[in-house]
């Protein structure tokens, strides 16, 4: 019998004792009724905020109409988003499916069955970058490639090949004949807000050109929105072949995305891939109206002013508490502060002065505003900061001074 008392969810996740009740714009209300400025947005994916009016509305609408039939059937709603997604990206075909890491195994199955179709299929290996996060299924963990991850779960699947972080020469030297093709997040969410300059992935895009590789972005953090464009492979000027979206997609309902070129598709044909629940009504709904607003003029324009408010005003913090920060980095409104403390303790401050962040690799605690946060609300944030970083500082003079 276990404790009546004891939760029956999975202990997976180390979840902090807090819980909300109900959310609005960039604010979340807990259960005891206190106000959190919310900058982890569900980890990037409450772009919109909490309780977005359109969203609501264009939710509520279609539960009155179908929730489920199912991919025997066509889809209208979901043939017009995806012919809008193609039309905003390089893409000409899409595959609607429930999560990023779903998203990046129909990424990974695209690329090894674009070779196949075309008579190669001992090309199967994808090189893949060191501190990057593709998800938690078997193939996105080994093509993460992180030792902590894959612990206890039996060998890692075959097929990744995986090189330091910006490194081209490291890349050249991992392309062999086996090699299909090559994937990198635009910037490394999980492991620490990292990018690499734009030079690396053009490098990259004429690897791929001259050696008959796909280039498969992961934009399931990056994606809709979050670096202060759609999609960051436009910040970079680099295209991809192939490209996972998830997260903000929805705006907070669960659905991803494959988006791919035609050739890159080669080979999906019936049967070749599916999901029940892909492309589910609910979920397109919710993601045509994360396209409404995302669209409407002005709101990209938005976001790279707040990233450049907030930026600046982080890094004046920084310069006032050197012993705690150290670094501002990030595209759009993903953005880290690289700390000098043990990362948990300042999401822990930040927390206890009712800000919201999330840690992320390299001791960076990533500051996940949603896209329609307004100056004021970036005002707020910093000064929770500054009061954080000086009660962590109080704390270190206490551990000094032997109190």
């Amino acid at each position: 019998m276990t404790n009546s008392a004891a939760s029956h969810l999975l202990p997976v996740f180390a979840r902090v004792d807090l819980a909300f009740e109900r959310g609005e714009g960039a604010w979340l209300i807990s259960t005891n009724g206190e106000r959190f400025l919310d900058f982890t947005s569900g980890v990037a994916v409450n772009a919109l905020g909490h309780a977005h009016p359109h969203l609501v509305q264009a939710l509520q609408e279609q539960a009155t109409k179908l929730w489920h039939m199912s991919n025997l059937f066509k889809s209208p709603d979901g043939e017009k988003l995806a012919a809008r997604l193609c039309e905003q990206s390089f893409a000409d075909f899409v595959f609607f499916c429930n999560s990023g890491a779903e998203a990046m195994e129909g990424v990974i199955k695209v690329t090894r069955k674009h070779h196949a179709a075309k008579g190669h299929p001992e090309r199967y290996r994808i090189i893949t970058f060191e501190g990057a996060f593709h998800g938690r299924t078997l193939a996105t963990l080994a093509a993460t490639g992180s030792a902590k991850y894959l612990e206890g779960f039996g060998p890692p699947m075959d097929g990744f090949d995986q090189v330091p972080h910006g490194d081209i020469e490291a890349v050249k030297k991992a392309i062999g004949p086996h090699t299909a093709g090559i994937l990198i997040e635009p910037v490394q969410g999980e492991g620490g807000v990292r990018t690499a300059p734009p030079a690396f992935f053009k490098a990259l895009r004429q690897l791929c050109d001259e050696r008959g590789l796909l280039l498969a972005f992961d934009e399931v953090q990056t994606g809709m929105g979050r670096t202060g464009e759609l999609f960051a492979y436009k910040r970079l000027g680099v295209t991809p072949d192939v490209m996972s979206l998830a997260k903000a997609l929805g705006g907070g309902f669960p659905i991803g995305a494959v988006l791919a070129t035609a050739d890159a598709a080669a080979g999906m044909t019936p049967g070749s891939h599916g999901s029940t629940f892909g492309g589910n009504p609910l979920a397109i709904a919710a993601a045509t109206a994360v396209l409404d607003v995302m669209l409407k003029p002005g709101f990209f324009d938005h976001v790279q002013k707040m990233s450049l408010l907030l930026k600046q005003k982080l890094a004046s913090a920084v310069d006032r508490h050197p012993s705690v920060i150290s670094e501002v980095r990030g595209e759009g409104l993903l953005i880290g502060v690289k700390a000098v403390v043990p990362s948990a303790d300042l999401v822990a401050a930040l927390r206890t002065e009712k800000l919201l962040t999330v840690g992320a690799g390299d001791n960076v605690v990533r500051f996940l505003a949603p896209l329609i946060v307004n100056e004021a609300e970036l005002d707020q944030s910093v000064a929770m900061l500054e009061r954080a970083c000086v009660a962590l500082e109080a704390n270190s003079a206490k551990r000094t001074a032997g109190l």
